[in-house]
């Protein structure tokens, strides 16, 4: 592949709902530019884009793929990104090193999830976008509702560029290009100019002087030639679209069918002529130097600098990964460092990647993307630059990982081998989070979804030939006391010789403070307990509290006090003397009725105001309190509190009740004590799991 300068470049994500055809269209793109020879189909498993065994065998993306193509002396990224929720990160990243969306919709479908979220997120990052309604040769197929409710979805913004037309018997059969008023249809499977349609002609003329008015609008000359009349030149029309769309004034909609080949042409002409260029696209932008926020410019004229989006960890093809040159041209021989890892390594080989092929090339210019090998300590959204550069560019938030399991390796002697896995699975996607949790020995892993995690256990099986199987996080209950009482504990052992005695009294009630497990006092008084035994007291109450008497859980907000006792000269130890407050506590605790607490989780949920009767009723049923509901932008958030072990699933559910239009974050905010059908329900499964 050819060298391109950063003006011959065009950085395009493409987004959308799972199955809106974006795989297909690159597709079709590759095939029709001549970057490929076949046509390869979802279905048949063989599309350049979608190329891991996952996504072959689930027929949908999961990752973002890279695939350059190159029309009319451009070269064209896309960045054909999953249509899953689950896989929100990989859009995000991809979004950030773009410079125009490209937003599939299903004309048979219309506005879905999926198009809102995409819409959004040009919203978040001020990225110029387009729409191309795909799917137009379904039978079920309707152009003008999915345009309408578009318009109704995100404004006047909208604007075609063409539009369908279809024969008597309402099929459709042709396109009608507004600007330059042309006409082709379907003739022999291939499209022919011909006459417009008479019932279109009017409709026409209408859309054509939108577009026209948009492109206007872009300066004062051509404001003034509109407002008198004097009709535009298409080639003043597209200057004003080029400027349109990068002020984000206009999203042009074009049409077609990925699958059957119809518009594919069309909307790589209308990218190369439309969307900005990739140094245009990042003339100014922001990074840090020496700590300090600076405007740099994506010119050749800079120092290097590159931003990592994507690392690709595979057990066969190695480590790979991919970057957007933000600064400056990267050429084979350079070195480049890594500031935030204080690393520094030689480029021995460089790439373009279109799917999994590598293709290795002299130098990448500033604004275009690449690939390198073998980097021994980079990781997604690292900078790389030259060294004493001092140049960090900024990382963005990425997606809450909220759905929570336990993992555990199936096979005995498997945990250093899973252990190792997960971390090449987390290189590849960073929203997978691991933790230990010491209480209770499970390995938690956290992601966004069902569906992640689901993919993960798939993965470990085939690249990493280990078999795992995940679990419901043990909840971290604790018991406490709510009353006092004082008791007395002995221990006397007597086997020849010297024997064992110690004697406490304990008196215990609640201390008010659940972050400490025990307070120890002593008002013993003449010295009925040697002061020599007091450590061994709080000793022996700093191991009874790991574990309680109602059903095993550690015990917080005791406060202990040793107010009487006695002790033999000879026959007194340390260990007697912890024997016998362990007498005490076990005796005592059961005295000072004793309760079960459950952890409580700060939420907040995020979601169109159409769901809100809905939501609050389901937390209402997770036994939570409901403490405030806001406005944020055109959602609302509700602000709640729920125990933990109502919200296990949430994630799931919450996609579920919210077409999956809803998110939340939570976080742990304190005990409380449970109501006392789950104290008797988890006092039951402790004693049957302890069996």
């Amino acid at each position: 592949m050819k060298s391109y300068k950063s003006d011959q470049v065009r950085n395009v994500v493409l987004l959308g709902h799972s199955g809106s055809g974006k795989t297909t269209y690159v597709e079709a793109a590759l095939f029709y530019s001549g970057a490929t020879k076949r046509f390869g189909k979802i279905d048949d498993g063989n599309t350049v884009s979608d190329f891991d065994s996952e996504e072959i065998r689930r027929k949908v993306s999961i990752s973002t793929s890279v695939l350059p193509v190159e029309w009319q002396d451009t070269k064209i990224n896309f960045l054909d990104t999953p249509g899953y929720f689950d896989f929100a990160a990989e859009s995000k990243l991809a979004v950030n090193v773009a410079d125009t969306a490209l937003i599939m919709v299903s004309a048979k479908s219309g506005v879905e999830v999926g198009t809102e979220k995409a819409w959004e997120y040009t919203e978040e990052t001020h990225l110029p976008r387009m729409f191309f309604i795909n799917q137009m040769d379904d039978e079920n197929a309707d152009f003008e509702k999915t345009l309408a409710d578009m318009r109704v979805k995100f404004g006047k913004a909208v604007a075609p560029l063409e539009i369908p037309f279809n024969d008597e018997n309402g099929k459709f059969i042709g396109f009608i290009n507004l600007i330059k008023r042309d006409a082709r249809k379907k003739v022999d499977g291939r499209l022919q100019p011909c006459e417009i349609p008479e019932d279109k002609k009017d409709e026409v003329e209408v859309l054509r002087s939108m577009i026209v008015e948009v492109a206007a609008e872009s300066s004062d000359e051509l404001m003034e030639k509109f407002f008198n009349d004097i009709e535009l030149t298409e080639e003043e029309i597209y200057d004003g679209l080029l400027y349109g769309i990068s002020a984000r004034n206009i999203a042009p909609v074009l049409c077609g069918s990925a699958t059957l080949g119809y518009g594919v042409k069309l909307l790589l002409n209308t990218i190369v002529r439309f969307t900005p260029p990739a140094n245009e696209a990042r003339k100014n932008f922001h990074a840090f130097h020496d700590g300090n926020d600076v405007v740099y410019c994506s010119t050749d004229d800079e120092r290097f600098s590159a931003y990592v989006f994507k690392t690709i960890a595979d057990p066969y093809i190695g480590r790979l990964n991919l970057f957007r040159v933000m600064t400056g041209k990267l050429t084979n021989g350079m070195s480049v460092y890594n500031e935030e890892k204080d690393t520094v390594e030689k480029v021995g080989h460089l790439y373009v990647v279109r799917g999994k092929e590598q293709i290795e090339v002299d130098e990448l210019h500033s604004g275009d993307i690449g690939a390198l090998a073998k980097l021994s300590n980079t990781s997604t959204q690292d900078t790389l630059s030259l060294k004493d550069a001092n140049i960090v560019l900024p990382k963005i938030t990425l997606p809450e990982s909220v759905y929570c399991r336990a993992i555990q390796p199936k096979g005995k002697g498997d945990e250093d081998k899973l252990s190792s896995a997960l971390a090449k699975i987390r290189e590849e996607d960073p929203t997978i989070k691991l933790e230990v949790n010491k209480e209770t020995k499970q390995t938690l892993i956290y992601g966004i979804g069902e569906q992640q995690l689901d993919i993960m256990v798939n993965k470990l099986k085939t690249k990493y030939k280990i078999d795992v199987e995940l679990l419901a996080p043990i909840i971290p209950y604790r018991e406490t006391i709510k009353a006092k009482a004082s008791v007395r504990g002995k221990y006397k052992k007597q086997s020849g010789g010297h024997g064992q005695f110690g004697d406490v009294v304990m008196e215990f009630e609640p201390s008010g403070d659940m972050t400490v497990p025990v307070v120890f006092e002593e008002r013993v008084f003449g010295g009925s307990v040697p002061k020599q035994y007091f450590p061994a007291v709080e000793k022996g109450l700093q191991e009874c509290v790991q574990s309680g008497v109602l059903a095993g859980y550690p015990v917080v907000g005791l406060k202990a006090t040793l107010t009487d006792g006695s002790y033999h000269p000879v026959d007194s130890s340390e260990m007697a003397f912890k024997m016998a407050t362990s007498a005490a506590f076990k005796e005592g605790i059961p005295q000072a009725k004793p309760t079960i607490l459950e952890p409580i989780e700060s939420v907040q949920v995020l979601i169109p105001e159409k769901y809100m009767g809905d939501i609050m009723g389901d937390i209402t049923k997770r036994r939570g309190r409901i403490l405030s509901m806001d406005a944020v932008g055109n959602k609302k958030c509700i602000v709640a509190e729920v125990p933990t072990s109502e919200m296990q699933k949430y994630a799931t559910d919450l996609r579920s009740m919210t077409q999956s239009r809803g998110d939340y974050r939570h976080h742990f905010e304190r005990y409380e004590e449970a109501p006392a059908e789950i104290q008797k329900r988890i006092i039951e499964e402790r004693a049957k799991n302890s069996k």
